[in-house]
This record gives structure tokens, C-alpha cells and sequence, in this order.
């Protein structure tokens, strides 16, 4: 016989809980059975709603991005100060990643800037509502952030980019800038960078890429 100042036995907390889930359960499932359907939408909402799926799926440009560029990469980078200079040489790595289910292609860069430690983030892709390719660079020698919109010619394979950047010298002027990929074979691609200064454009960097093995 238990005594009177043995405290009866609680039920565990996780025996309540389960309990209650199983009552509630069934209710919860026919309310759901009993909520009315949702309205049908409407022929813009459905028109609204293609196009958005359209922007938004990846289609072949992403992908050709990703097949031609995607993994890691050693580069040798040719740097002119002047036209007429000999170029500075420095080596680095870049690793190109897919992301976002192939809508972007993500640049990991390492490197050396006139003999100084150089890091980079870029991004590429392609905008499906534009129709235009789209590439923006970011690093630790700068704060501002490039972004430059592009096209491609599948029959030389090259990429060429056009966007502005501000000038360090001449605060609230923009330097045009024209970036071009050129796709060698699946193990070799070269990027160039051309600015238009003075009204004269002139190559100022070159990056080889080669396929690391």
C-alpha cells in the first residue's frame, strides 16, 4: 500500500507531448481535408509566374560557363603601368566553383600584386532577362566592386565584357574598361583587361589560365 508522504509518479514529459500528438493528429488532418482550395489564379498571375520560372531556371549559356571553366587553375599574369613598359609577371591560383544550381560560377583567386599578397572574389553568370552575360570582381587591393555585362561568340569562343571603373586618381571619373575571356582549349583559357584613358585604349593586364592536373 503506498504511503501518503510517497509522491505519486508523474507522467514523462515526452509520454505527454506524444500523447497530445496523437489526439491532435486526426483533427489536424481533417481540418486540412476540410480547408477550402486555394482560388485559381488568374491568367496574369499565371503569366507572372512562367516568366519568373523562365528567368530563373539555368539553360545553356550556365552551363557551357561551367564546362568551360569550372575547376582549379594555375595563372601566370602579365601586368603593363606603361604601354611601352616590359610587363610585371606573377603567378597564382583560381579555383572556379558552380553554384546555386549552375546559375553562377564563383572565382576564388590567390595571387601576388606587384609583389604584394593579392586575393580576389568574382562572380559569373548569365542573366536569363537581360540577355546579357554578367560578371562583378572584388579584392583586397580596392573597395569598390566591377561589374561589367558581356556577350559570347561561339565562333572565335570569347567572351567580352564591358563595364566601368572609378579612377584613383581623378576622383568622380570613370574609366571604360573592356574585359576579354578567350577560350583556347578546355585546359587553357586567357583573360585580358583593356582601359580607354585619354580616349585611347591600351591592354593593361593578361592572365593565362592552364588547367591544373
Amino acid at each position: 500500500m503506498q504511503s501518503r508522504l510517497m509522491p505519486k509518479p508523474r507522467r514523462p514529459l515526452s509520454a505527454t507531448l506524444c500523447l497530445w500528438a496523437a489526439m491532435a493528429l486526426p483533427s489536424i488532418a481533417a481540418a486540412q481535408e476540410n480547408a477550402p482550395a486555394a482560388p485559381p489564379m488568374s491568367p496574369e498571375q499565371q503569366a507572372m509566374m512562367q516568366a519568373w520560372q523562365k528567368a530563373s531556371t539555368p539553360g545553356e549559356p550556365h552551363q557551357r560557363l561551367a564546362q568551360q571553366f569550372a575547376g582549379t587553375w594555375n595563372t601566370r599574369q602579365s601586368m603593363w603601368m606603361e604601354p611601352s613598359a616590359a610587363p610585371s609577371i606573377e603567378t597564382g591560383t583560381a579555383v572556379n566553383t558552380a553554384i546555386y544550381g549552375g546559375r553562377q560560377l564563383r572565382m576564388d583567386y590567390k595571387g601576388a600584386f606587384m609583389g604584394q599578397p593579392y586575393e580576389g572574389l568574382g562572380f559569373s553568370g548569365y542573366d536569363n532577362i537581360k540577355g546579357k552575360y554578367v560578371s562583378s570582381w572584388m579584392d583586397n587591393m580596392s573597395t569598390s566592386v566591377f561589374l561589367a555585362e558581356g556577350d559570347y561568340d561561339p565562333a572565335t569562343r570569347t567572351y567580352t565584357y564591358r563595364g566601368q571603373m572609378p579612377d584613383p586618381m581623378k576622383p568622380g571619373i570613370v574609366v571604360p574598361v573592356r574585359n576579354v575571356v578567350r577560350v583556347v582549349d578546355k585546359d587553357h583559357h586567357v583573360f585580358e583587361m583593356h582601359e580607354t584613358r585619354d580616349g585611347k585604349e591600351v591592354k593593361t593586364m593578361q592572365i593565362e589560365y592552364t588547367r591544373a592536373k
